[in-house]
This record gives structure tokens, C-alpha cells and sequence, in this order.
């Protein structure tokens, strides 16, 4: 039995008439008739009932109907799948997000991809510093990151999609709170939180920025991530230079305030460079622009300033 065969007969039962299916097959009449002999004879069934007047389903032939059409969906549906995934449009996409970018980055990727490429599944996998997102892309357990450059190890290509400048963080009754943008230079005397990862590229950022200001930062608590960091500031116990993504993680008693002259730290799209799969090739297509488009960070509001209890 050949899938042609199941074709035929779908088309002569929708419409019950071997003329009005063949012109829809664009085929001749007798040799769609011929075939539905042969199919008939090797099923051993008599599919229609056939007069001078009409032609008709038998109850095999309503059985054989319900069953044709389920095989034939069943194939267009892979052949569906199949032209999906080798033109990077259907899959299980990992995805690494670096620090504050899950939140402040996460909810636009998710949009575009729902919009742009709806059979793609997303799986995230949050608060990996770069070097750990650098060696899962490598080992094959990332298919793509959202990290700070620069990358550690080889074989990790890049696609900066953001410049994020520094700003401060402080408690809502520190002495800075109220003023609406903050020198630099006037965190001197501060006792710093920052990032406990060695390889932190904030960490390594915002001493660039104090030791330009003239100055080393002290470091006097750490936090594993900004969750934690953020409320070390909101309990007094020093203040936090942040990229400007950590607004999307608002807490009551955190104020977050604009700095001049300090650095930035870049935000970026990275895979491995052995990672032939087209899957990626498409979701770098589609975020690379929105991701690069104007929104994608926030931006301070009115809602940073303290009121009297305190929260921002």
C-alpha cells in the first residue's frame, strides 16, 4: 500500500464522487478508479458502494476514512516538524542568564520568541556567573547565554548587545539617598558590598571605576548574587555600585541612584563556536535585534526616591 493509495481514497470519500476526485487530484478517471480497485483488493474490502446514480462510504470504508486521515496528519505534521527544526523554528532552547539579566532581560526574550518563533521551547537556567555559562556552552549543556564579557576559555563567540553604565545602590536613610545623582568620587569613605565570585566582572568594573575616581573601594560583606547583595544594602550594611538592569529587582529599603563617571559593563549574547545547530543560528537572529532595541533596561523613576517608610 503506497501513501498515494490513501490519498486517493480520502479524496473520492470527501467527496463521493471519483470524477470531481480526480479533477481535484489531477488525475485521470479511470486510473483513479483502477487504484482504488487495487486498494480495495488488498484490503480485502469493498470501500464503496458504487451505483450509476451515487457513490457511497461501506462501514469499512467510514472505518478506513477515520484511519487514512489520522496517517495522513500524522505525516504532514512530521514533515511539519521535521522542515521546522532544520530551518530553526522548533526546539528545546537552554538558556543562561548572568546576575540581574534574568530579570531585566528574561521577560522581552520570552515575548519575542512567543511571537516570533512560537514552536520554540525555552528553558532557563538563571544567575550563572560567565565562566560557569562558558563552560555549559562548551560542554554542550547551554545552547546560549546572556553573560558579561569577556568570555573564559575558548570557542565562546559573542554578540554584545548592551552597554550597561554603573549606578549605586544605598540604603533608603543613607546620607547619598536623597541627592538625585551621586559623584563617584564622594563614595570614598564607603564601606562596599560587592559580588563573592573572583571572577565577577562587576566586581572588577566598579574597582576600575573608584580607583579612577581616586580611590580603592572597600569591600566589606559579599553576596553570592544580586538578590542577596541588594539586601545586604537594604539592612545598612554598606553600599553596592550595580549595573543598571538590578532596577528591575526592586526592594524596600534599596534606593537606586544615577553616578558620574563611572564605568559600565557590557551584556552579551554568547554560544559556541563548534555549535553548528540552526536553532541557534534563528533565536540570535531574532534577539540580537531586540535585545538592541531601545527598553530593554530601566530607567530611573520617580519610584527611587525614598518616602517616609523608607522604601524606594
Amino acid at each position: 500500500m503506497e501513501l498515494r493509495h490513501l490519498r486517493y481514497f480520502v479524496a473520492v470519500a470527501e467527496t463521493c464522487h471519483f470524477g470531481r476526485a480526480a479533477e481535484r487530484l489531477r488525475l485521470a478517471q479511470p486510473a483513479l478508479s483502477h487504484a482504488i480497485r487495487q486498494l480495495e483488493a488488498e484490503l480485502g474490502a469493498t470501500l464503496f458502494a458504487r451505483t450509476t446514480r451515487q457513490v457511497s462510504l461501506t462501514p469499512a470504508g467510514e472505518f478506513f476514512l477515520a484511519e487514512a486521515q489520522r496517517v495522513l496528519d500524522t505525516l504532514a505534521d512530521s514533515v511539519h516538524g521535521v522542515r521546522q527544526i532544520a530551518g530553526g523554528r522548533l526546539g528545546l532552547l537552554r538558556m543562561g542568564f548572568t546576575g540581574t539579566a534574568a530579570f531585566s532581560h528574561l521577560p522581552r526574550i520570552a515575548r519575542t520568541l512567543k511571537r516570533d518563533l512560537p514552536e520554540v521551547a525555552l528553558d532557563v537556567n538563571a544567575d550563572l556567573l560567565t565562566p560557569a555559562q562558558c563552560d555549559l556552552l562548551r560542554s554542550g549543556d547551554l545552547d546560549l547565554g546572556i553573560l558579561r564579557p569577556p568570555a573564559h576559555g575558548e570557542h565562546i563567540e559573542l554578540r554584545v548587545v548592551e552597554s550597561e553604565p554603573l549606578i549605586l545602590a544605598v540604603p533608603a536613610d543613607h546620607r547619598l539617598a536623597h541627592e538625585p545623582v551621586v559623584a563617584t568620587p564622594d563614595l570614598r569613605t564607603e564601606g562596599f558590598i560587592g559580588y563573592a565570585s573572583k571572577d565577577s566582572v562587576v566586581n572588577d568594573a566598579v574597582t576600575r571605576s573608584c580607583e579612577a575616581a581616586g580611590f580603592t573601594p572597600q569591600r566589606e560583606h559579599q553576596a553570592a548574587g544580586t538578590a542577596v547583595l541588594l539586601s545586604l544594602v537594604a539592612g545598612g550594611l554598606g553600599i553596592a555600585m550595580v549595573p543598571t538592569s538590578a532596577r528591575a529587582l526592586p526592594l524596600e529599603g534599596v534606593v537606586f541612584r544615577d553616578l558620574t563617571d563611572a564605568g559600565s559593563v557590557e551584556l552579551a549574547l554568547a554560544w559556541h563556536t563548534g555549535n553548528d545547530s540552526a536553532l541557534v543560528r534563528s533565536v540570535v537572529d531574532v534577539l540580537e535585534p531586540a535585545l538592541t532595541s531601545p527598553g530593554t533596561v530601566p530607567t530611573a523613576t520617580t519610584a527611587d526616591a525614598p518616602n517616609p517608610e523608607g522604601s524606594p
